[in-house]
């Protein structure tokens, strides 16, 4: 596994509002093992990194860092900002549109 599971582990569990303790039950563990995957003292088997992505709504890629710009939406933060925008009325929705279009735009140009 990469460095980076144990981060991308921790961020998606937090983004889905689960405790250490609520994912391990769920992945039929003990809290104890997702610590320790989370610290990179650990690293899980194959089926267990599978069934830790199915549980977090995103992939086995995304958790060892793997393909960032293809897995922006398997990305659990960002769907959830993204459902957050969906749910708001059309005028709300596309007023933070608009500021967000805005801000890329400038944040390209700075980068130029």
């Amino acid at each position: 596994m990469s460095l980076e599971f144990g981060k991308k582990l921790t961020e998606c569990r937090k983004a889905k509002s689960l405790s250490q303790k609520e994912l391990a039950k769920l992945l039929k563990t003990s809290h104890s093992v997702i610590g320790k995957y989370e610290r990179e003292e650990m690293t899980p088997s194959i089926e267990a990194a599978v069934k830790l992505a199915k549980l977090l709504d995103t992939t086995v890629g995304y958790l060892l860092g793997e393909n960032k710009d293809a897995e922006l939406l398997k990305d659990p933060a960002m769907l959830k900002r993204l459902q957050d925008i969906e749910n708001l009325s059309s005028e709300d929705r596309n007023g933070i549109l608009y500021s967000l279009d805005n801000l890329l735009k400038a944040a390209k140009l700075k980068a130029l």
